[in-house]
């Protein structure tokens, strides 16, 4: 056992919209990533996505409203509805979801992240 540092892990990498694995339980990634702009409309069909926001403000829109996060804040996007997340600023988050979760769900584009790097 031993303790990740957050902010060391943050500090290894620039990219936006490409999360890294910090850690694994139960089937369950924990994955570090920087956004910055709008990033595509998808959803997960068999996963929940837990977003919690460590620095700057994260909009997530959703089909019939939004909900935005600030540091310290959390949601949890059930599988199957569909979203976007939006940062105007860079936005540091903490992911929480299941190994076989793609950053584009059911979506394939360029921005599809296939092989996640562990930091």
């Amino acid at each position: 056992m031993h303790k990740i540092n957050l902010s060391d892990k943050l500090s290894r990498f620039t990219d936006h919209w490409s999360p890294r694995i910090v850690g694994e339980l139960n089937g369950q990634q924990v994955k570090l990533a920087k956004l910055k702009g709008e990033f595509v409309w998808h959803a997960h069909a068999d996963e929940d996505e837990l977003f919690l926001v460590l620095e700057g403000r994260l909009v997530i829109q959703l089909r019939d409203g939004e909900i935005v996060l600030e540091p310290g804040e959390l949601a949890i996007v059930s599988r199957g509805v569909e979203h976007r997340p939006v940062a105007e600023e860079e936005v540091h988050v903490l992911l929480f979801e299941p190994a076989s979760t793609v950053n584009t769900g059911t979506l394939r584009n360029e921005r599809t992240v296939e092989r996640l790097d562990w930091i």
